[in-house]
């Protein structure tokens, strides 16, 4: 297909849509009352839905999932262990606005306690004593968060403190929340059972969890609450069902009870509402690309990779698929070369490209054979071919 506009109307457009975007169809079909909010599957990182999820806001004590992560990074590394101890400097004792884990002064505490601390008791003053045992102050620990956060591609986000309290540059968005979870759970996983612990108890004090979900969803196993007057009630949680996970996050929402009402809610929407469907099995033959100069006329066009599409269950039967190319394709043509990509795509909803590779090698025509082809002239040029689409 000789069509170097239309290929680039499509990486435009496919930029625009590929992953992220919720159908429109899911969109009418779901609402919250959150002001923020967003489901994610966790396999593939697709959003489902979302309501204002790009939008930085007020995270409160979820921005403690960015303190947890940047612990987790240098355990991971080998820098940190779970065994090695913080100092209680005067000013982390002092913090009492917000939760406490109850430090004392002059005290050294174990990492493990510590993250116990923070996950569990969403204590403010355990996240001080990360933020200076780690960078020295707090400003500088903020410094520390923006710098990783913009390595692990949180571009909605920005921090001036390792705990959450207002602050104008205090921000994240719902789809970076996300994002932030994602890593933690697939590259944190030795220490993601800490958010599913249910209490925890330091200095004598005894503090639940204040994850509503974990009690109330099935294979919900995290991750963190947060709540400020200016944010409101918010919630980062994941759970797993029949071998899938899921992330929600919300956030604007009016108290502690609807914040545990909506979240349970939304999960098990994010697992009843939502279903894959498979497109075509991975090796599968999707169609056929023309050839010039070569022995054969076509070569088979195969997808390496198995091609589905997460969708709402409303929009199951409204899948598309179509096979996009620059042809014909010249021979000689070798058996695995990538030719085209195949976009799959559900009307007004998300889509999806993957890369089409020849099923065959073809041998370039013999001399006689590119006399006849120089003879001929190929007043028509083949266009994006729609390919009918393989059952469930």
């Amino acid at each position: 297909m000789l069509f170097s506009k239309f290929r680039v109307g499509v990486a435009i457009l496919f930029a625009a849509v590929t992953g992220v975007v919720p159908s429109a169809m899911a969109q009418g079909a779901i609402t919250t009352p959150a002001e923020y909010a967003l489901i994610m599957d966790y396999r593939t990182g697709e959003i489902l839905y979302e309501k204002n999820a790009r939008t930085p806001t007020a995270p409160a004590s979820m921005s403690k999932l960015m303190t947890v992560a940047i612990v987790f990074e240098r355990l991971k590394n080998g820098s940190l262990q779970l065994s090695d101890e913080f100092d209680v400097s005067e000013k982390a004792w002092r913090e009492r606005e917000g939760s406490s884990m109850w430090v004392r002064v002059n005290t050294s505490i174990p990492v493990l306690d510590l993250l116990r601390g923070i996950i569990v008791q969403s204590g403010n003053d355990a996240c001080i004593v990360v933020a200076e045992n780690i960078s020295g102050s707090e400003e500088a620990f903020a410094e520390l968060m923006n710098r990783k956060a913009h390595e692990w591609g949180l571009n909605d986000s920005t921090f001036a403190n390792p705990h959450g309290m207002p602050h104008p540059n205090q921000k994240m968005s719902m789809r970076d929340l996300a994002i932030l979870t994602r890593k933690i759970i697939s590259e944190y996983g030795e220490y993601y059972a800490l958010f599913a612990e249910r209490e925890f108890t330091w200095e004598k004090i005894r503090q639940s969890n204040r994850n509503p979900i974990l009690g109330m969803v099935d294979g919900a196993d995290g991750l963190k609450t947060g709540h400020t007057e200016e944010s409101g009630y918010g919630l980062v949680g994941s759970a797993v069902q029949n071998n899938e996970r899921r992330i929600v996050v919300v956030n604007g929402l009016d108290s502690e009870r609807q914040r545990a009402t909506e979240s349970a809610r939304l999960m098990r929407v994010a697992f009843n509402d939502f279903s894959s469907k498979k497109i075509f099995e991975a090796g599968s033959v999707v169609g056929d690309a023309q050839v010039f100069k070569g022995k054969d006329k076509t070569v088979p066009l195969i997808t390496h990779e198995s091609v589905k599409l997460m969708l709402h269950r409303s929009m199951l039967d409204d899948v598309k698929a179509k096979i996009i190319y620059e042809g014909p394709v010249s021979a000689p043509i070798s058996e695995n070369q990538q030719i085209g990509t195949l976009r799959v795509e559900a009307e007004n909803g998300p889509a999806r490209e993957y890369a089409l590779y020849a099923g065959k090698a073809v041998k370039e025509a013999s001399v006689w054979g590119k006399i006849g082809l120089a003879a001929m002239k190929l007043l028509a040029k083949p266009e994006s071919t729609d390919t009918a689409i393989a059952g469930e």
